[in-house]
């Protein structure tokens, strides 16, 4: 409130923009205070493109233009209060100061200071200190509920100054050591005070605006000083417990000196990655976390469990004595799997297995059957042999033109053709055992050792222990 009726009315064309990391309860109307001397005001506040606040504000003639090295600071007055903010503009030395920034210019981040405010102090709290520190505050509270009338005529009687003023006296003719170094060093700050005679000028000068416009406000100025015991009695309490957290601090930072001071290379690159990544920041928080259903990653995460208990079941998988049993075959039609998507596959893949072991034996089969329905044959001399076999159902309906006569089989069909007495040659029936590879001309009369035409796997497809096929039932003719 002060501060709006402290600002500048001189009109100027210089007016400049910068980027803050939050705008510290800027709402417009503030001085620019350059040197402790107003120079400008804020007139300007604006949300940025990667969620920065974007400040523009104005800066007297007499010090524009602004040169690069200059540092914008949201800095709070003396008192604490709402929206009780200025602008400080830090101006470089000459010898470090860079090129001039033109009007319209830009402030970036790493040229600007956010304010911090009392609250982030306490958010660095751990909450059982928070809690602490309100049950302190809640017995002040108590102790002083009934009396604060006579407590605060108490303190009219009550003189901190000249209590302290006193023991300050007996500390200084104490120690005529120090008192002779504070003597030394306020005849330095007289002079360091007589060598910014304009600056201490000006200051008083502000201090005179600031103390006409303080008489002004009477009304709230009472107010304000009322409020101030209860004020200061919690800050005091608060501040005693900051101490303390404080102290608890202190190991931590010595302990992190060495790893700032090999940081600070990288804390102008870290900056610049932050910067950059304020639009990636925004969009990430927008995947984690989006109003409604079914459309953010927590969500995705949360689907997870029930994915996760039907892939797994309720424990590890008991495939039972195979798919043959019926108490498995129930199981599976009525759709109740136990055991997750994951165990029951394991008992799929292995109850399946003996079929698989009995199917593996006739590859061969099914290779040929992909290759023209028989066998590619081999190359000789004399061109392409290839050995082709004919298979013919048991049954079949008498052809039309023979009505007279009583067939039961293609066979009775066949022999019919032939001559009286005449019986019928190359014709093998009653095959229905053959062992895989069986259409395949057998090798056991040229090489006595070669037993893979049939194909009996060792003897287990013949024997029973895997099926059961006839070796014996094998292709007709050489």
């Amino acid at each position: 409130m002060v501060a709006v009726l402290l600002l500048s009315d001189d009109p100027t064309d210089y007016r400049l923009t910068a980027h803050f990391d939050n705008a510290g309860q800027l709402v417009g109307g503030e001085e620019v205070i350059v040197g402790g001397v107003a120079a400008g005001r804020v007139e300007e506040i604006e949300l940025g493109a990667a969620g920065d606040a974007v400040v523009t504000f104005s800066v007297a003639d007499e010090f524009a233009p602004l040169r690069r090295g200059t540092t914008a600071t949201v800095r709070t007055f003396s008192l604490s209060g709402v929206a009780n903010r200025k602008l400080a503009l830090t101006l470089p030395p000459d010898s470090e100061a860079g090129a001039e920034i033109p009007a319209d210019g830009t402030l970036t981040r790493r040229e600007t200071v956010s304010a911090v405010d009392l609250d982030q102090l306490f958010n660095t709290l751990d909450p059982e200190t928070i809690a602490d520190l309100k049950r302190v505050i809640g017995g002040l509270e108590r102790s002083y509920d009934g009396i604060g009338r006579e407590a605060n005529r108490g303190l009219r009687y009550l003189n901190p100054f000249l209590s302290t003023s006193r023991r300050l006296a007996a500390e200084l003719t104490a120690d005529e050591h120090a008192l002779g170094r504070l003597l030394t060093d306020a005849d330095r700050l007289s002079g360091a005070l007589a060598a910014r005679a304009p600056d201490v000028s000006a200051l008083v000068a502000n201090l005179d605006r600031m103390m006409a416009a303080i008489g002004s406000r009477r009304s709230e100025l009472a107010t304000a000083v009322a409020e101030l015991p209860d004020f200061m009695r919690r800050s005091n309490t608060t501040f005693v417990n900051l101490r303390a957290a404080l102290g608890d601090l202190t190991p931590l930072v010595r302990s992190s000196v060495p790893a700032v001071r090999s940081l600070r290379p990288f804390l102008p690159t870290l900056r610049e990655l932050a910067d950059d990544a304020g639009p990636a920041l925004s969009e990430l928080t927008r995947i984690l976390r989006r109003p409604g259903a079914a459309n953010d990653l927590v969500e995705l995460t949360r689907a997870q469990v029930p994915l996760r208990d039907r892939a797994i079941g309720t424990g590890f998988p008991d495939c039972g004595p195979g798919p043959e049993d019926p108490a498995d075959l129930e199981v599976a039609a009525d759709g109740h799997f136990d055991q997750g998507a994951f165990g029951e596959s394991i008992c799929s893949l292995s109850n399946g297995h003996p079929q698989l072991e009995f199917l593996r034996a006739y590859t061969g089969e099914l290779v040929g059957w992909f290759d023209t329905f028989s066998h590619s044959g081999t190359v000789d001399a004399l061109g392409g042999v290839g050995r082709v076999g004919t298979t013919l159902n048991v049954f079949t309906p008498a052809p039309s033109g023979l009505p007279d006569l009583e067939l039961t089989s293609i066979l009775d069909l066949l022999q019919s053709t032939l001559p009286a007495g005449e019986l019928l040659e190359g014709l093998s029936t009653g095959q229905t055992e053959r062992c895989p590879n069986a259409q395949e001309r057998p090798l056991g009369a040229v090489d006595p050792e070669d037993a893979s035409v049939p194909f009996t796997d060792g003897g287990r497809l013949a024997d029973g222990s895997l099926g059961h096929c006839d070796p014996s039932q094998v292709a007709v003719g050489p």
